[in-house]
């Protein structure tokens, strides 16, 4: 039987024997297209092609490309571990043809490589065939149905609709009719009784499509029509998961040896048994397995959890997989991190990046596991009262309360909610979502309209690297809007404009229309295409126009690129060379730089970092920049991005051979002397394993440093010495013994109190008659904290049975400490936490949370404390057992 393996490596010998060029994957992470937030399809790192911005170096290619799908359109995330074939990440093995060969070869060649081979059975495929559609006006594709009837059986031919077999990239783009190729996996007795035919795109678990042959011919416009394009291309996928799965002779993708080195990893680790059932320890298992790859391979291609966009979407994969493993394997401590190195042995030749970064990406995900497993726990016991307390749907406040609170995605609340035959108030939540001010806000809808070809002029492109003004010519056009706001994006012959990209902002500056002059105020790539805003477009749009820069901005923007490659290497050179750069910012006035290390600097190593790149600023080096092949460039030592997409040809910037030596299409100084001064202003956490510096270079560093000095003269005119930092010091130390005074005096003073609360102290009656004590005072303290000791104070002195509720007004704030006796707690069947909600909260205008016996709590409003007092007292004695 073949290993997943040599699948893979046959289908792009067959290819590269095709005359196709086979190319690395693209970083699952997209960069440089606002449509997307990951790689959800074989094609993505081609779009450019199909949209004619750029020129493949090849005709005809060929990949496997790493893909992931959870979100929008393509959101399998709860099928995932479910069913038998869907996942998270997957691979997705192509062939490309650019203007090159079309249906008939690629037709042929499909059925070659499958029957061939890989031998499978020629009576278990079946194809699809476009049937056409009369209200659009398109043809049916005769051409493909003629090539297929010389391959395989009239009755192994489905026709299909517009919804199966016309490809789009999106509502507008590149389209066209497909051809899919399904198997049936059926035993031979449900072959027999029900033909394969009739199952075809039915969502039938064991009759699957595992190729899709796509030819772009069309172009969809805005206004939904339809135009030949001037080129025809193919683009096909083949699931390789599904693939395998065919070879190998299963009935689910999981039973393939993709998936089982990772079971028998996890049944070491929990102790428990994979039996490829659908029990919840058995899609625990699948889950798992499925979700390690997607957080692994995001992570180790620059995308960190985090709470908004991409990295939101890793860390509700990366949740999901947590919380299978704690409520099924019975598993609680972290889990998926001891599942790296096995993953990273088993991708080391074809995505090699996880493996280079198996340190890194393991203990970010080892504290992302330590992170939610600290409040998993609490957050399932507040889901199971959210659950006793529902009827057939979860409201949208509670869903939004365990999202927010406790971290839960709404997928794992859906997920619980449904083992629990529950649903979502999701419009609800969604509601709150809007609501809640700390999050941040989802990116305003762009609304695009077509572009407007002015000119067939071919230019230079981007030549900003030496000319920061040329007369050029306007190529196309667009209207945009966005917030209301409406721009125009313009696209060049020529420019000297730099397109956001690589960390460096994008260029602005002007465009000279004879006298007329209309302000560039950005500058950003979508996809390979360079793109201008304006505010207003030209009266004549089709004559010369002279593009010029802000070269202020952009030498400022160059000092601060420059500085980053420094401080990169600086950082290699003494914190070690496990750093590698995360991220970063690079404008006019500073720069971010975001790297992998799991420890602050010390002030040494801070120090000894900045010294050495102000060495390399004061060594004016000559900064050399050049293109090559990039396999060259590699051998040089060369160092490339993790996450960052290449081309055949790179940029090489160095600053001394044996210093700094990157790849890198940004601006850059000619000396390092240009810097002038390179300074340091913080150093902080980011994420997990990843640190961040932001520093100044030039007139910025000097004004940074003036504005320092400034600052530590006007102290020592105020302390009226010499020596500030001493004066500072002996401050500190006096007010720490003032601190210490005060505490002793509270000490003493709640003492005072606390007795003075014990006198006034009345009884009522427990159901057995016995005396209970309460207390119910409006106290006078500096802060809560105080409230809780003075409870603390009282417990021990009031006897088996006992009720205190402690107010205080604080600068014109509320705030409530109640303290129950476990008797209250058994025997009453109170609860100071519940109090808190639902006698306290309501009045003081905010709320709280504590254990059953001591609970606190903060408002707005501390008018209403004797009114707190009054009803919880009524309560307890009317509180039957």
């Amino acid at each position: 039987m073949m290993t997943s393996a040599e699948i893979r490596q046959q289908f792009l010998n067959f290819f590269a024997a095709k005359k196709h060029l086979i190319v690395p994957s693209a970083p699952i992470v997209v960069k440089n297209d606002p449509t997307l937030l990951f790689t959800n399809a074989g094609m993505n790192q081609f779009k450019d092609y199909f949209l004619g911005n750029s020129k493949p170096a090849s005709t005809r290619i060929a990949d496997t490309q790493k893909c992931l799908r959870v979100s929008g359109k393509h959101n399998d995330l709860e099928e995932v571990g479910v069913d038998t074939y869907h996942h998270t990440m997957f691979e997705m093995l192509g062939n490309w043809s650019f203007g090159d060969y079309f249906k008939a070869e690629a037709i042929a060649w499909s059925w070659e490589l499958l029957t061939d081979i890989y031998k499978l059975d020629k009576d278990r495929l079946y194809v699809t065939v476009f049937e056409g559609d009369t209200k659009e006006g398109i043809p049916p594709s005769t051409v493909a149905l003629t090539e297929w009837k010389k391959l395989i059986a009239p009755d192994h031919i489905v026709y299909g609709n517009k919804k199966d077999n016309f490809w789009e990239m999106g509502d507008t783009g590149p389209c066209g009719p497909c051809t899919e190729i399904h198997v049936d996996c059926r035993s031979n007795e449900e072959r027999a009784a029900l033909p394969g035919n009739t199952l075809v795109n039915k969502d039938h678990p064991q009759v699957i499509e595992i190729w899709n042959n796509v030819f772009i011919q069309y172009n969809r416009l805005k206004d939904g029509s339809l135009v030949p394009l001037p080129s025809r291309h193919v683009d096909t996928g083949m699931g390789f998961e599904r693939l395998v799965r065919v070879i190998q002779g299963k009935q689910s993708n999981y039973d393939t040896d993709i998936f089982t080195g990772s079971f028998a990893a996890i049944e070491k680790i929990t102790g428990r048994t994979y039996d490829k059932s659908d029990s919840k320890e058995a899609i625990a298992f699948r889950v798992i397995a499925d979700h390690i790859r997607a957080i692994a391979f995001t992570i180790a291609d620059s995308q960190l959890p985090a709470n908004t966009g991409a990295g939101y979407v890793i860390r509700r994969i990366l949740r999901r997989a947590v919380r299978y493993y704690y409520s099924y394997l019975d598993y609680k401590q972290p889990l998926l991190f001891q599942l790296m190195p096995l993953l990273a042995k088993q991708f080391e030749t074809v995505f090699p990046e996880l493996n280079a970064q198996l340190d890194f990406v393991s203990k970010v995900v080892r504290e992302e596991e330590d992170a939610f497993l600290k409040t998993l726990e609490k957050g399932l016991k507040r889901m199971d009262d959210i659950i006793q307390n529902s009827v057939q749907k979860i409201d949208g406040k509670a869903a939004f309360e365990l999202f927010d609170t406790f971290g839960f995605p709404i997928d794992l609340t859906r997920l619980i909610a449904t083992e629990h035959n529950l649903i979502v108030d999701e419009a609800g939540f969604e509601t709150e979502m809007q609501q809640q001010k700390n999050r941040s806000r989802a990116a305003a809808t762009l609304e695009t309209e077509d572009w407007i070809t002015v000119s067939d002029e071919i230019g230079d492109g981007f030549v900003g690297y030496h000319q920061h003004s040329l007369t050029t010519k306007i190529t196309k056009y667009r209207k945009v809007t966005a917030k209301g706001k409406t721009q125009y994006q313009l696209v060049l012959a020529s420019t000297p404009f730099y397109a956001e990209s690589g960390g460096q902002v994008g260029d602005t500056g002007w465009l000279e229309f004879g006298d007329t002059k209309i302000e560039v105020t950005d500058t950003k790539k979508e996809n390979e295409l360079v793109v201008h805003f304006v505010n207003q477009l030209p009266q004549e749009i089709n004559g010369n126009l002279k593009a010029c820069i802000h070269t202020e901005k952009r030498l400022f923007t160059c000092y601060n690129h420059t500085a980053t490659h420094l401080l990169h290497a600086a950082l290699r050179k003494i914190l070690g060379g496990h750093i590698a750069q995360k991220g970063s910012l690079v404008n006019e006035e500073g720069l971010r730089f975001d790297f992998s290390h799991f420890a602050k600097l010390s002030d040494d190593e801070w120090q000894a970092v900045e010294q050495l790149v102000n060495q390399k600023i004061r060594e004016n080096i000559p900064v050399s920049i050049v293109e090559m092949p990039k396999e060259e460039a590699l051998k040089l030592g060369a160092m490339a991005l993790f996450g960052e997409k290449y081309g055949n040809t790179v940029r090489v910037v160095t600053t001394d051979p044996n210093y700094s030596v990157e790849l890198c299409g940004g601006t850059h100084v000619m000396y390092t002397g240009m810097l002038g001064l390179m300074k340091i202003t913080s150093e902080s956490a980011v994420a997990a394993g990843v640190r961040r510096i932001e520093a100044v270079t030039g007139s910025h560093a000097f004004n940074y440093l003036s504005e320092q000095s400034n600052q530590l003269k006007l102290i020592a005119g105020q302390l009226k010495t010499q020596d500030p930092i001493h004066a500072v010091e002996k401050i500190i130390q006096e007010k720490q013994e003032l601190e210490k005074k005060i505490e002793s005096f509270e000490a003493k003073q709640l003492l005072v109190v606390r007795d003075t609360l014990l006198k006034e102290a009345t009884q009522f009656s427990m159901p057995d008659q016995s005396a209970a004590n309460f207390i119910g005072k409006l106290v006078s303290v500096t802060n809560a904290d105080q409230l809780k000791k003075l409870s603390f104070e009282l417990k021990p002195l009031l006897g088996e049975h006992y009720a205190v509720v402690l107010c205080a007004n604080i600068l014109g704030k509320a705030a409530v400490s109640i303290l129950l006796s476990e008797s209250m707690v058994k025997i009453k069947n109170l609860d100071a936490t519940k109090l808190i909600k639902e006698q306290v909260a309501p009045f003081i205008k905010g709320g709280g949370g504590g254990q059953p016996s001591l609970a606190t709590a903060g408002g707005q409003d501390a008018s209403n404390l004797e009114v707190v007092i009054s009803r919880i007292k009524s309560l307890l004695v009317t509180q039957p057992s």
